[in-house]
């Protein structure tokens, strides 16, 4: 326990930003445990990839590549910009904290909708700037709201697209009205983490929009589609002063030799590996058809989840599916975000909605 002298050591910010919580694992009376609350692929990496991984794995007595110089080679090669385009992270939150120790302060804000990924409010509180927070309107964003938000203290906007928790995504027209409603001052950060797994035409490729728009960056990851979430690699193609500012804020070797050597061999085999990605986006719409068809309301999702909302019941819905070994991700007095994992798994989802009492309000 820290005593009251030693809190003097520590930042006043850090009484007020709660521990990240990450998705839960659960055993069922059964012994089976079936994880649908992390977003982490169902798949594990391909045998190409594990090769690589093996033969990376006889060198970790080296320090790695800091600049990550071959994966941002082919990361630049992959999306058809520059490399001086290109920043890597530990992950896509990492390349996230980069940006902001880059460009938030004290006096600042950085604004985003409300709810999206619950490591938005604690990486801009440790930014020291002030968070602003914009409800969402039918479970996505509110893009009206979102520009009226920003004032001349605006220095990041973020934008979650498909958003997380929801799964719902904005579309290009009303992405593009927006984007010309964002003055010069303020960064635009399209956090595109499951991009790979967009069906909707509708729904821009934020690196095809961040081109001619100096003020819009592209946050991407291998944590979700590729496989690699315990490897934690993560990119951002932004504007040379983009990129450099968030190389700069970059802890040296913070993406490893094995992340770099995996994620490199990850993009040699996209093919292969984006028909997995299919698989789960079959299994998504069966899972969400499903569900409406048993009477709940499922927003519209174009990420690897659907979204619930219980409200009260939330946590007693989740509690129901830890009894049958099902691992959710509940907000409590909100709802449920569900990962996409395994017919196997979602067919014990399923059940459980099926048997539980109460559907939520469409």
């Amino acid at each position: 326990m820290v005593s009251e002298r030693n809190s003097s050591y520590f930042r006043a910010v850090l009484s007020s930003i709660p521990v990240y919580t990450p998705g839960r694992k659960v055993v069922g009376p059964d012994g089976r445990s079936m994880k649908l609350s992390s977003n982490e692929s169902p798949y594990g990496p391909l045998p190409s990839v594990l090769d690589a991984l093996a033969a990376a794995a006889t060198e970790i007595n080296r320090y790695p590549d800091t600049g990550a110089v071959a994966l941002t080679a082919a990361l630049a090669t992959r999306f058809g910009v520059p490399e001086d385009h290109v920043a890597v992270g530990a992950g896509s939150v990492g390349v996230l904290q980069q940006l902001l120790e880059a460009t938030a302060e004290p006096g600042t804000e950085v604004v985003y909708a409300w709810r999206s990924f619950e490591a938005y409010p604690l990486l801009a509180d440790l930014s020291g700037a002030t968070s602003v927070r914009v409800p969402l309107r039918d479970e996505t964003h509110d893009l009206d709201a979102l520009a009226d938000a920003i004032t001349d203290r605006t220095r990041v906007v973020l934008v979650c697209n498909p958003n997380n928790p929801t799964g719902t995504a904005v579309r290009e027209a009303e992405l593009n009205a927006f984007l010309a409603r964002v003055p010069d001052h303020v960064l635009v950060v399209l956090d595109e983490a499951y991009r790979e797994y967009v069906r909707d035409p509708q729904v821009p490729d934020g690196i095809d929009l961040f081109r001619d728009r100096p003020n819009v960056a592209v946050l991407r990851t291998f944590s979700k589609a590729y496989g690699l979430a315990a490897l934690r690699v993560g990119f951002l193609i932004g504007h040379p002063d983009v990129a450099t500012a968030v190389r700069k804020t970059m802890v040296p070797f913070a993406v490893n030799h094995l992340a770099q050597a995996a994620a490199l061999a990850s993009l040699e085999a996209e093919r292969e590996l984006l028909e997995r990605v299919e698989l789960t986006v079959k299994e998504r719409g069966r899972v969400r058809d499903a569900l409406i068809a048993d009477g709940w309301a499922v927003p519209p999702t174009e990420a690897n989840f659907v979204w619930l909302r219980m409200d009260d019941a939330t946590l007693d819905f989740a509690a129901a599916c830890e009894a049958a070994g099902v691992a959710v991700r509940p907000f409590a007095g909100e709802g449920l975000r569900i990962s996409i994992g395994t017919p196997e798994e979602n067919d014990a989802l399923l059940a459980v909605a099926h048997a539980y009492p109460t559907r939520n309000k469409g």
